[in-house]
């Protein structure tokens, strides 16, 4: 898979194939007993392990096993134990000798096994995380958001996360570091009413802005250039224009505090994705301690996986509140048109 492969995700920077680990020198190979986890634990314990239920664990087998098989020789992992394997290090956050120990794998293989699995999801990505393609499914994405309080025409929210990642060694190791002193990816996602990820883009470093972020982004270009007639919901940290509504900093009138009423009711929706995403996948919440690349490379595939929860219609986890962040960010004063244009907005819905 090549690096362009990843345009609809915003570059995703992949490292280039991966190799099994080398065997030693003719050494009488010896091999764990493999147990199926499917067969091992009970259903609500399964569901604890590995975030998923039995049943999409299965269907998440089905979707991406093809892809994993190999010949069987020299103690390959079947499909369902590699899935398995890295739902396990993802969802728990387990250190990866542990995983490894638990099913039968050697530790230095743990990672070659994320990588293979993340690379297969993320080679279906198209299929599960896209913005709406035409009109209808617009109006669908809409009247979703709509139900929720009566805020009309908004096809997604827009919001920022920071994923804790190792310290970066060099020269640009300190551009990691966010306002809280810690290194992390600052993730851009975008979603709907139901939470599902529909943009996301996961290749900046920590301190880069949430507005800097957006202003860079190819879904910009698109609203912009007029793809979309809804409009996306952000936060203050965000300019505002005629696609992306922000709240009024100085509410002066009714109708504009019941306008910032019903954004944050709505908006909320994204900061809903991200507590249930993180909950899901605690790696998301603690951090990870692979490689830069490969950890780009993860919050792409369980963001795909994510998605495939919602559709499963798999139970969420509890929400614990540190989940639930709030970025205190310097708030962009709304002027020209895309005050302009919220300002009739709210006059005439609210």
């Amino acid at each position: 898979m090549s690096i362009r492969d990843i345009e609809s995700v915003e570059e995703v920077v992949f490292m280039d194939e991966i190799f099994d680990c080398e065997q030693p020198r003719r050494k009488k190979k010896s091999y764990r007993a493999r147990v199926s986890p499917l067969e091992m634990y009970s259903d609500a314990e399964f569901r604890r392990k590995y975030r998923f239920s039995k049943e999409g664990a299965i269907k998440l087998i089905d979707l991406f096993g093809a892809q994993l098989k190999s010949d069987g020789r020299g103690g390959k992992l079947s499909p369902d134990l590699q899935i398995l394997t890295a739902l396990r290090c993802w969802g728990r956050n387990e250190v990866q000798d542990d995983s490894a120990d638990l099913h039968g794998i050697s530790q230095q293989s743990i990672t070659n096994v994320c990588r293979r699995v993340a690379l297969s999801i993320v080679q279906k990505r198209q299929m599960y995380i896209r913005m709406p393609a035409n009109l209808d499914e617009e109006v669908q994405k809409m009247n979703m958001f709509s139900d929720i309080c009566g805020f009309r025409s908004v096809v997604g929210c827009i919001d920022c996360t920071h994923i804790r990642i190792p310290h970066v060694p060099g020269n640009e190791g300190h551009y990691y570091i966010n306002r809280k002193n810690f290194p992390s990816l600052n993730v851009q996602v975008v979603c709907d009413a139901s939470l599902k990820i529909m943009d996301i883009v996961a290749r900046w470093y920590g301190s880069a802005h949430d507005s800097r972020i957006f202003n860079e982004s190819a879904l910009k270009l698109k609203f912009e250039g007029g793809q979309f007639h809804g409009r996306l919901l952000g936060d203050s940290g965000y300019a505002c224009t005629p696609y992306l509504f922000t709240p009024v900093l100085r509410p002066r009138s009714r109708k504009e505090v019941r306008y910032n009423a019903m954004h944050v009711r709505t908006r909320n929706s994204v900061e809903r994705c991200f507590g249930v995403l993180k909950s899901r996948f605690r790696c998301l919440q603690t951090g990870f301690r692979n490689s830069l690349e490969n950890i780009k490379l993860y919050i792409v595939a369980l963001a795909i996986l994510h998605n495939i929860a919602i559709i499963f219609n798999e139970e969420e986890f509890p929400v614990e509140e540190e989940v639930v962040e709030e970025q205190e960010l310097q708030p962009i004063q709304a002027v020209g048109r895309g005050a302009a244009v919220r300002a009739a907005f709210i006059e005439e819905n609210f």
